[in-house]
């Protein structure tokens, strides 16, 4: 039995739930969770679906079916087949935690992706990728070069089928022509000092300033460096005692899991995007999001 995912912005009207609900059951369709989220702040309204499809309907069916309904208003909308893992490229440089991160949990199953492919501006990793079988792509990236190496990665992710591009702590900025071309589908980590801590090691800064409180935010990329929509966020609390080793430690084990965090709720098309804000609904229970993927 096919398990799907509806996913709905629309403006906001009375009826929604109740034609959504309706259109489903004529369908042959059992609903087996779902979330919404009414802004009144924008007048958007957001809503996801979980079902069953007890007729053997497919997308297309589905698809063909709800333009009906769609149109009457104003959403848009999409149909998701959950068994189908979402294509993912992994973009890194010479820091590897959240690289080492996600290939543990994918390899184990608990991050349900298709991994295509690794693109690096260094060798570092090349080894431990290959030794997943998946394909790595060395792509040396300088002032003079950038241009010309990120038409190459272009190229790597369009031949890849990639869907998500994850810069798994990638120390690169990405040109605004990328950033548009990929816009709701780049992921990326940082530290959560910014703006207090910007440039060479944030972590030593934070250490000799004494915060008591370091973190991590993923976000979708735009062309505004480090200030796109947030997705994921999390802290972890340090004291007097600890060292700016201590500090690096905790920050890079914290970055690993709010990035694959973010990266979970993105496959499960949980996000949605509201302006420079996002909307995230919470995984279904039983769900090992729902135990924070620590």
């Amino acid at each position: 039995m096919s398990t799907y995912a509806l996913t709905v912005k629309c403006p906001t009207t009375r009826g929604i739930v109740a034609a959504i609900s309706a259109f489903l059951a004529d369908q042959g369709c059992n609903i087996t969770d779902s979330a919404q989220f009414d802004d009144q702040e924008t007048g958007n309204f957001f809503m996801r679906v979980s079902f069953r499809s007890e007729l053997g309907k497919t997308i297309e069916d589905l698809n063909g079916a709800f333009g009906g309904v769609a149109a009457k208003m104003g959403m848009d909308f999409a149909f998701h087949d959950e068994a189908q893992k979402m294509k993912v490229a992994i973009m890194v440089s010479r820091f590897g935690h959240c690289l080492n991160d996600l290939l543990y949990r994918w390899r184990i199953g608990a991050l349900p992706i298709d991994i295509v492919g690794v693109i690096s501006n260094h060798l570092e990793y090349q080894k431990v990728v290959v030794n997943h079988d998946i394909p790595f792509h060395y792509i040396k990236v300088t002032k003079e070069n950038k241009p010309q190496a990120e038409a190459q990665q272009m190229a790597v992710i369009e031949d890849s089928g990639a869907e998500l591009i994850v810069l798994a702590r990638y120390m690169q900025v990405l040109s605004d022509e990328m950033c548009q071309k990929y816009s709701g589908r780049i992921i990326n980590i940082h530290h959560s000092f910014l703006p207090s801590f910007k440039g060479a090691n944030p972590y030593k800064q934070a250490f000799q300033r004494g915060v008591k409180l370091i973190g991590a935010t993923s976000h979708y990329v735009t062309a505004d460096l480090d200030e796109g929509p947030i997705i994921e966020q999390d802290t972890v609390r340090v004291t007097h005692a600890q060292s700016p080793d201590d500090y690096v430690s905790l920050g890079r084990d914290v970055e690993s899991q709010v990035l694959a965090r973010a990266i979970h709720a993105h496959i499960h098309y949980r996000v949605f995007l509201n302006g420079n804000k996002t909307v995230v609904f919470p995984a279904s229970p039983g769900s090992y999001a729902s135990e924070r993927m620590g």
